[in-house]
Formats: structure tokens, C-alpha cells, sequence
């Protein structure tokens, strides 16, 4: 799987905001301030801020000390919550979901691979919300398989 730019600068910008965030709601941010903090080029960031409005995770404040907000808790919104509004479903195959395709043949199992592949990234990214990634305290899921020294390499060294 590749992380997007557009799901990488979603999830940076909301970290942004869930760091502003106190109780009842948070102070809201400058997109101009998110930009500069996360360097997202503002261009991009807007319109990433447009659709996660739309999808109900940002506000948007008017006025003087206005700018964007989260529109829900730092723990009531997951990584894998962001990435499905920035860039859909978390794992298609040529455009389709994994249990809507099947294989012929030496293939037939590819399917469970697939399927596999985004149960994954579920089990990472449904169960980590911003809250966890600003305040460091990430779940068993991550620190489990960022703590194996043979998840820092990019390709998995085989058994001796």
C-alpha cells in the first residue's frame, strides 16, 4: 500500500488540530498556521480542509480568531477515518474492493491475500485516533510492529 500526499497532509493537519484542541471543542487554527507547521502547500491543504468539513470532521469558524476546529473529539476520530475521506476505501484491487474480485486457477487464493492485506490496515488504522498519535501513547497494534527492528527495512529479511 502507498500512502498518498493528500491522506499523509490530511492526517498532519488534523494532528494540528486534535493538539488544539481542551474541552468543548478546541481553539481553531489558521489553515495559513497548518500549512507553516506541517509544511502542506496551502493550495492542497484547502481543499483537503473543503472535503473533510463536508465529511463532518473539521469545522469551520468565521471571523477574527477564526479558522478550522476539530468537529468531533481527538479519540473519536481514526487514522482510518481520515485516509477513507482523503482517498476512499483503504484497500482496492485495480478499482474494486477484495471481496468483489475473483481468481482462476494457480490464483484462486489471491483473493485472501487482498482481503488479508486490508484487514491490516484496519487493525492499525481503525484503532489509532489522533488523540494517540499527539499525545505518543499509540496502540498495542502500532508500537507491536514500529517496535520490530525488521519493520525499518523495506524488505522483510528471510529466515536463515
Amino acid at each position: 500500500m502507498q500512502v498518498s500526499a493528500k491522506s499523509d497532509y490530511a492526517v498532519r493537519a488534523l494532528c494540528v488540530l486534535a493538539a488544539a484542541w481542551t474541552d468543548g471543542g478546541g481553539c481553531s487554527v489558521k489553515a495559513a498556521d497548518i500549512a507553516a507547521a506541517q509544511q502542506i502547500p496551502r493550495t492542497f491543504l484547502d481543499q483537503i480542509l473543503v472535503d473533510l468539513r463536508r465529511a463532518g470532521i473539521v469545522e469551520s469558524v468565521r471571523g477574527p480568531a477564526g479558522g478550522h476546529r476539530l468537529a468531533r473529539p481527538p479519540y473519536a476520530v481514526t487514522v482510518a477515518d481520515v485516509v477513507r475521506v482523503a482517498d476512499g476505501p483503504l484497500a482496492l484491487v485495480h478499482g474494486h474492493r477484495p471481496e468483489e474480485i475473483s481468481y482462476l486457477g494457480a490464483a484462486e487464493r489471491l483473493q485472501d491475500v487482498w482481503v488479508a492485506v486490508r484487514a491490516g490496515l484496519r487493525q492499525v488504522l481503525e484503532h489509532t485516533t489522533l488523540e494517540q498519535v499527539v499525545s505518543g501513547a499509540l496502540p498495542e497494534q502500532v508500537t507491536g510492529l514500529s517496535g520490530d527492528p525488521r519493520s525499518w527495512t523495506s524488505v522483510w529479511p528471510k529466515k536463515a
